[in-house]
């Protein structure tokens, strides 16, 4: 169990921003998707107000940009399927570089990756100056049930246990002659996978019994409250 503690996407700092209480930085994060989403997509002058905003908050934190770009790499599936928008909508055409795409589709588009980058840009920059301890007890702060914040403080434990299992199942996969990108190998990286569940299923049970023997009854001891609060 002496994985990591799931801090990779934390970049160390003591910037104003890394200071700054977790639970107004959740706020202001919430705040400012909300204000993005609700935006319509054709104030283009306002989209280019909130880059510059969010750009000035990443320097303030003195977070590299190429350390969120490379992070940014979770947005790639709904780049995708932006990109294929113009294509498939219906409705008016226009010529872009000589290729007849539908306007609808090139203004959802937009949209979409628009108010998608500047979404998870600014969740990068929450976790980049965050520790996620501090995040759990910023939402314990903001009276999120108790409940859904002792599961998202087991996830950040034990994805880091999970990754690193998996990762030694694709080692030994590999040592044996099996590639587990290959469509004639996925057979037996689906057998894997799903033996990797089992794991995870039973470490959980296993955990659980163990909180419940020292007398777990739903609510973490105030001393381990406690201490996330101060972290």
């Amino acid at each position: 169990m002496g994985a990591g503690h799931g801090h990779r996407l934390h970049f160390h700092g003591h910037s104003p921003v890394h200071r700054a209480p977790a639970h107004v930085k959740l706020l202001v994060l919430l705040g400012f998707v909300l204000t993005v989403v609700a935006t319509p997509r054709e104030w283009y002058a306002a989209y280019a107000v909130f880059l510059v905003v969010l750009l000035g908050v990443i320097a303030v934190a003195r977070v590299p940009y190429g350390y969120l770009a490379k992070r940014m790499v979770v947005e790639v599936p709904f780049v995708v399927f932006a990109v294929l928008m113009p294509f498939v909508a219906t409705g008016p055409r226009t010529e872009v570089l000589g290729v007849s795409v539908s306007e609808a589709g090139l203004l959802a588009a937009w949209a979409l990756l628009a108010k998608g980058t500047l979404g998870v840009l600014a969740s990068l920059t929450l976790a980049a100056t965050t520790e996620p301890t501090a995040v759990l007890a910023g939402l314990q702060r903001l009276r999120m049930p108790e409940l859904l914040v002792q599961i998202m403080g087991f996830m950040i434990r034990y994805l880091d246990v999970v990754t690193s299992e998996m990762g030694r199942m694709m080692t030994s996969m590999r040592s044996r002659g099996c590639e587990p990108r290959s469509p004639r190998h996925w057979p037996a990286l689906a057998r894997s996978l799903g033996a990797l569940f089992i794991r995870s299923y039973e470490r959980g049970e296993r955990v659980h019994l163990a909180m419940v023997s020292r007398g777990y009854t739903g609510r973490l001891p105030e001393a381990v409250r406690t201490t996330g609060e101060s972290a």
